[in-house]
């Protein structure tokens, strides 16, 4: 009995010392922290000519706190008017690291989002000032210390749009937004359409919905405003290329036609139509393969007219195998060289001696493509 008391009494002793050990040590968080007192890259008045279509970026360095304890200071950039007093900055974001580093990596595509948010319009230069602050749980501390920044914007937006799309009652969609006509994103900020145009009116927008923004071209500039584009004389086909980093029209070529080129007799031997929708769709072709002492040639590819000239699409292989078989990937249709035999498709042997009929379609998010259907 009495070694059963003295088990008890050693096991309650030890419950009295792991209770006394876990006890909550309780102690004031502090949350005092100094403000940056040095800034140390950029230079005061530094001059950034901006490219935003690279991977150029600038880096702000500064001087750490010294905390009054082992607590986690955060820093953040802050971006001002020249005449501001960063009680609104224009723009701020914490430093690298989540915040931990004394220093920022701004890309200049940024750089250029908070030029215009400074005022900063394209094509212009215009300065912002600069300065960090220092935080420890919700206490923060401007620094004294500012810097102004000078920045050379190229022509182009800050906030490009990630969609487009052309829509007015010259546009294939008419007037109403809804029916907008989708351009295809070839790039960030590039797009690409091929699409009618009738007398009329277009703007472009990245919204098929109201509220959106609207675009219009001036020469060949790119430009934000309610102007609308003014189309006259006949229905035309054109393909029409955008670069939003740039604000600049890439092309607006005129479509005169499309035809199917057979390598063997070096000439076209059928026409496509435009059916409307970015598509060009054919009659009844016949197709007979060439005859040489080897056998039968069947390889093609396509000629399209323009305004400017002759330009062929057809293969990314040089020397093509049969349809037969072969993925989607063997129509797709590419810029090519007008070399006679090369970068071609081959009919499928059924072909041989009867009617095709030849579709080529530009209204896609994936690789062009073309279908041929033996009738």
């Amino acid at each position: 009995m009495k070694q059963v008391i003295k088990l008890n009494s050693l096991f309650l002793l030890m419950l009295i010392i792991v209770a006394s050990s876990c006890k909550k040590v309780e102690r004031e968080l502090n949350t005092n922290v100094t403000a940056v007192a040095a800034l140390s890259l950029p230079v005061d008045m530094y001059t950034v000519a901006l490219q935003p279509t690279t991977n150029s970026s600038e880096v702000f360095k500064w001087d750490a706190v010294t905390p009054e304890d082992e607590g986690l200071v955060l820093y953040e950039i802050a971006f001002d008017k020249v005449n501001g007093d960063f009680s609104n900055p224009v723009y701020k974001t914490l430093s690298d690291g989540g915040g931990v580093q004394t220093q920022a990596t701004i890309t200049h595509k940024n750089l250029v989002k908070i030029a215009a948010l400074g005022g900063i319009n394209a094509s212009s230069t215009g300065s912002l000032k600069w300065t960090v602050i220092a935080s420890k749980s919700l206490n923060k501390k401007l620094s004294e210390i500012k810097r102004t920044i000078q920045l050379q914007r190229p022509a182009g937006f800050a906030e490009i749009p990630t969609d487009l799309y052309i829509t007015g009652t010259a546009s294939e969609g008419g007037a109403d937004i809804t029916t907008a006509v989708k351009l295809k994103k070839i790039d960030d900020g590039v797009f690409e359409i091929y699409t009618s145009l009738k007398p009329g009116t277009y703007y472009l927008t990245n919204k098929n919905a109201v509220g959106g923004k609207h675009f219009y071209i001036a020469g060949a500039v790119i430009k934000e405003g309610p102007t609308d584009v003014t189309v006259t004389g006949t229905t035309k086909v054109y393909r029409l290329k955008y670069d939003f980093n740039v604000a600049s029209v890439l092309d607006a070529t005129e479509i005169q036609g499309i035809a199917v080129f057979m390598s063997a007799y070096n000439s076209e031997i059928g026409q496509l139509n435009y059916a409307g929708n970015s598509k060009w769709e054919s009659a009844p072709i016949p197709v007979v393969f060439f005859q040489f002492s080897w056998g039968r040639d069947e390889r093609y590819k396509f000629a399209i007219h323009t305004s400017t000239g002759v330009e062929y699409v057809g293969s990314l292989n040089a020397n093509n195998v049969s349809p037969v078989g072969q993925p989607a990937s063997y129509f797709f249709v590419y810029p090519v060289t007008n070399a006679q035999w090369d970068y071609t498709y081959k009919f499928n042997p059924i072909a041989d001696n009867h009617n095709v009929k030849v579709t080529v379609d530009y209204n896609t998010a994936g690789p062009y493509t073309h279908n041929v259907l033996t009738l």
